[in-house]
């Protein structure tokens, strides 16, 4: 199972940190390791710790929350890691000539109990994080990191997989064995295989102090979007009112004074503030609040945190031999180097800034009327709503009654279906959940009956779980590992609804929920030989969620999910007509807010040396840009957890535009047959693209599928950009 954390680029590493454990990083003998003596230590621990023990139940197992506490994790992760190691070392330590059944089959099979063990860890840090799960963070994700090093940088195991490496093409393997071996290869070299041991004791050090820094930045953002924004009732003035509702009881929960309003320092909260208050006085408060978020030279900042893994990023990538952490991010996405990532962002980075300059341009009527000289960014979302009301006579609130929360889950299930045969049941209490609001869905193939396994749908905001939406799995299993039933989880962080009241979202962040989903299609479609095929490149990964989020405003869905919450009347034509009229609007605000976030990210990445004044480049960095000053990146340095939380997304974040390229041509490939849910094409998209992980080379899928490369013009073409603007 293990397999997955080193090589499935969707994986959640130990307590939500991309790291490993184990102090020391060589181990001396096989003998110190050996398998029997795991097994042994392994039955015993289990017997009295609960996280060590095989998931009971139906499907195969499934987690048993109600047993598991925190106390467990230290004597779990020990035994975990040492079982992991001693079946590492067996392999390594064959005296038999390497063949693909001693070597690399056990490597596809090692780590399963570790694998368990952290797949509930991070659920905690994920979803629900405390001091204490916090603390488990900072202790064990260096030593899981240093357990990781201990397995690529073991030169008997190296040696083993080198052996069949240069013998490759006379080992009679199949296309899936071949492209195993060969990704496992390079994997290794990029992990530092080929370096000598002083330089593999250089690495070890650097990953470690890595991981260590990764939790505690964490730890230092959920604190700051843990805060909140205290308002009497008279400020609130158009704020939206299921927002209102969720302040007031976060305010009630914090015990403030009757007629307080608390507004969290999230998206979720603060963007609605944004759009909806016309006291300009409580946007700038809350605004700035969220945009400081880890820069305010207090206990929580994290420049220094920031400054010190860049640093350490680049001189990792300079024991490697690459030019910068960028370069070496790089070698296994589709992008393959900085340079094209950054192509691709040039080319609509001039269009974007230059639609924003209209929308402000735009906008300044509105903001003239209240004695504003300039939009500021506070402003910019505020605006922004009264001239989409101005040119379509439309409001973010005229949509929310149509796009009430149950309801676009029943319709993104039956879109699943229509598409790809997925059936999902609610089976609430069938099995055990690690919080009450966590809903649970069976997963059937709908013509088969098969049971493809179980869906959890963690879906409102709550203190202790991580800003944003995110999907992850508990169990992804091969018929070579058994085959048991998935397990899947989609996390949002909608505001809970008071008793009785409906939940009703805006059309964005259905569009989110639709996007989370569309990560757990995938894999619940992946159909691989081998678990280490599972995932997929970082700059592909965010592609089939992407595509997903389409079918959010095709036309049966409005039809027949888009109905009002209170009288179950569908959309009215008028107002679909302006949804399409206003396909586009907005565009240039989202897309500089994105890629600018995307640029910063290159650019410090591609630094050789590493030396950052993190405030200072960020400044000047976006100056470089000609950063329209009405607006901000989505992302800020000092709370970009997508970039320092783990190394996952470090010179990555360009992954959703290089993603939307292929999305955008793909959805153009839908609309060209006249019928977006064709199954001749969703066929094709599921058989050679969904079906296939990562068994593939991810650019040939993509050819197969759509018969050619993708083209850049149906991106340009979506977001209302002119075609072949380059000025």
């Amino acid at each position: 199972m293990l397999k997955k954390l080193l090589f499935a680029s969707t994986a959640t590493l130990a307590l939500g940190a991309c790291g490993t454990i184990g102090e020391d990083k060589a181990i001396a003998t096989a003998e110190a390791f050996a398998v029997e003596a795991a097994d042994t230590m392994e039955a015993e621990a289990a017997v009295s710790n609960p996280l060590l023990a095989e998931w009971t139940g139906p499907y195969e197992g499934v987690p048993q929350w109600d047993q598991y506490e925190l106390s467990q994790v230290d004597e779990a992760m020990q035994v975990a890691i040492d079982e992991y190691l001693a079946e590492v070392m067996a392999i390594a330590t064959n005296p038999d000539t390497p063949t693909w059944a001693n070597t690399i089959d056990p490597l596809e099979l090692s780590g399963e109990t570790l694998g368990r063990v952290t797949a509930i860890t991070g659920l905690w840090a994920n979803n629900l994080s405390s001091p204490e799960v916090q603390d488990l963070n900072a202790k064990w994700s260096p030593r899981l990191s240093a357990a990781f090093d201990q397995v690529t940088l073991n030169q008997d195991l190296f040696d083993r997989i080198k052996y069949l490496h240069d013998r490759r093409d006379s080992l009679g393997l199949t296309d899936q064995q071949m492209r195993v071996l060969t990704r496992r290869y390079d994997a290794y070299v990029r992990g530092g295989a080929l370096l000598d041991e002083a330089g593999k004791e250089q690495l070890s050090a650097y990953n470690q102090e890595l991981a260590g820094l990764f939790s505690e930045f964490s730890k230092r953002v959920l604190a700051d979007e843990s805060t909140y924004t205290a308002v009497p009732e008279a400020r609130m003035e158009g704020v939206p009112a299921d927002v209102k509702s969720a302040a007031l009881a976060l305010a009630q929960a914090n015990e403030l004074p009757e007629g307080t309003y608390a507004i969290k320092n999230t998206r979720s909260m603060v963007d609605p503030v944004l759009t909806g208050a016309t006291d300009r006085a409580l946007r700038e408060e809350v605004w700035r609040k969220f945009v400081n978020r880890g820069d305010n030279g207090d206990a929580n900042d994290t420049n220094e945190i920031i400054a010190k893994i860049v640093k350490i990023r680049a001189e990792r990538a300079d024991l490697l031999g690459y030019e910068s952490h960028a370069d070496w991010r790089m070698q296994d996405t589709m992008a393959g180097s900085p340079e094209r990532a950054m192509d691709l962002m040039n080319r609509v980075w001039p269009a974007a800034v230059a639609r924003v300059d209209e929308e402000v341009a735009e906008m300044m009527e509105f903001a003239s009327q209240d004695g504003l000289s300039e939009i500021k960014p506070w402003d910019y979302l505020y605006y922004l709503e009264k001239l989409r009301e101005a040119k379509y006579d439309l409001s973010a609130d005229e949509l929310k009654p149509y796009f009430e929360l149950n309801n676009m889950i029943d319709g993104m299930f039956w879109s699943a279906e229509q598409l790809y045969d997925l059936k999902l049941t609610e089976n609430t209490g069938a099995v055990p959940v690690y919080h009450p609001d966590v809903r649970t869905f069976e997963v059937t193939n709908s013509k088969t009956g098969e049971v493809l396994g179980v869906f959890y749908f963690d879906t409102y905001a709550r203190d202790g779980k991580r800003s944003g939406a995110w999907m992850n799995s508990f169990r992804l299993e091969t018929e070579m590992e058994g085959g048991a039933p998935g397990l899947w989880t989609n996390n949002n962080n909608f505001n809970k609804p008071g008793p009785g009241e409906p939940v009703l979202i805006s059309l964005d962040d259905a569009a989110t929920l639709w996007h989370e989903f569309g990560h757990a299609i995938h894999y619940m479609l992946v159909d691989v030989d081998y678990p280490s095929l599972q995932g997929a490149q970082r700059d592909f990964v965010e592609y089939p969620s992407q595509v997903n989020e389409n079918w959010l405003l095709s036309k049966p869905i409005l039809e027949r999910f888009a109905v009002h919450y209170e009288t179950g009347e569908p959309m009215p034509q008028e107002l679909l007509d302006k949804i399409e009229a206003s396909s586009t609007f907005g565009e240039g605000y989202a897309t500089v807010q994105y890629l600018s976030s995307a640029l910063v990210d290159m650019a410090l990445h591609t630094d050789p040396d590493g030396d950052v004044d993190v405030d200072a480049f960020e400044r000047e960095t976006l100056e470089r840009l000609n950063m329209p000053e009405e607006t901000v990146m989505r992302h800020r340095l000092p709370q970009f957890n997508h970039l320092f939380s783990s190394d996952a997304y470090s010179a990555g974040y360009y992954s959703y535009l290089w993603s939307e390229t292929m999305d955008a041509d793909t959805w153009a490939y839908f609309e060209s047959t006249g019928d977006v849910y064709d199954r001749s094409i969703a066929d094709a998209f599921r058989i050679h693209v969904l079906a296939t992980g990562n068994a593939t080379d991810r650019a040939e899928a993509y050819r197969k599928f759509r018969g050619r490369d993708p083209e850049v013009d149906a991106l340009l073409k979506r977001r209302g950009f002119p075609i072949g603007y380059d000025e």
